[in-house]
C-alpha cells in the first residue's frame, strides 16, 4: 500500500521561508509516497462561523442541504487527514504562537464524532497510527522554551486527535544565528531518512 503524507505550509512567505524548506525537505524523504498538499496561507480557510457551529452540532442525517455546505470544506480537510499516515507540518512561529491560517486549519479537523470523542473517561482521540513531523522556524522563539506556544499547542491537538508519535525538526532563533539555525534543522531531517 503507498504511504499517504499530508503536507501543510501555513507560512505568509514563499520567498526565503524556512519552514517551507524544511517540510519540502521532510516530504523528500520519503520518494514515492503519495503527497496531499495543503497551503493554509496561500488558500486561507474559512473561520468558524454560527452557522458552521449549528450545522456540526446537527446529527449527520439531520442535515440541511445548506449545513451539509457549510461543512463541506470541513468535511475535506477531515478526508485529508484520514487519508495520510504520515502528517507533515511546516509551522512558523508567529508572536510566540502558530499562525492564524493554522489555527483555521485546527478549528476545522478537530470535530467530535470524526477526529475525537468524548467518553466517560474524557477525549479520546480517532486518528490513532499515524505520525506528524512538525518542521517549525522561529526569529527568536526557541522551540521547547517557556515562551514556544507553538510548539506545545499543536503537540496537544494533534494528541487530542489521536496523532501522538510527534517529531519536531527545529530551526530555532535564527534571528541570532541563521546559519547555525538551519544546519541543526537539517542534521535532525538527515537523520530521519537515515532512520526510515
Amino acid at each position: 500500500m503507498t504511504h499517504t503524507i499530508l503536507h501543510i505550509d501555513a507560512s505568509a512567505r514563499h520567498t526565503d521561508s524556512v519552514s517551507r524548506d524544511l517540510s519540502a525537505r521532510v516530504v523528500a524523504n520519503h520518494p514515492g509516497a503519495r503527497v496531499i498538499t495543503r497551503d493554509v496561507a496561500d488558500t486561507p480557510l474559512p473561520h468558524v462561523t454560527e452557522d458552521w457551529v449549528g450545522a456540526n452540532f446537527t446529527p449527520a442525517d439531520s442535515r440541511t442541504p445548506a449545513q451539509q455546505a457549510v461543512l463541506a470544506q470541513s468535511d475535506a480537510l477531515v478526508a485529508e487527514l484520514k487519508q495520510a499516515d504520515t502528517i507533515v507540518i511546516g509551522l512558523p512561529v508567529y508572536n510566540f504562537s502558530i499562525p492564524a491560517a493554522l489555527k483555521a486549519w485546527v478549528d476545522l479537523v478537530a470535530r467530535v464524532g470524526l477526529t475525537f470523542n468524548y467518553t466517560e473517561q474524557g477525549p479520546v482521540g480517532l486518528l490513532t497510527g499515524k505520525r506528524a513531523i512538525i518542521a517549525l522556524a522561529s526569529g527568536g522563539t526557541g522551540a521547547g522554551s517557556e515562551i514556544d506556544h507553538a510548539t506545545p499547542y499543536l503537540k496537544f491537538i494533534l494528541g487530542f486527535m489521536g496523532i501522538t508519535d510527534v517529531t519536531v525538526i527545529a530551526a530555532d532563533r535564527l534571528g541570532a544565528d541563521a546559519e547555525a539555525g538551519k544546519a541543526k534543522a537539517l542534521e535532525q531531517i538527515a537523520e530521519l531518512r537515515a532512520a526510515a
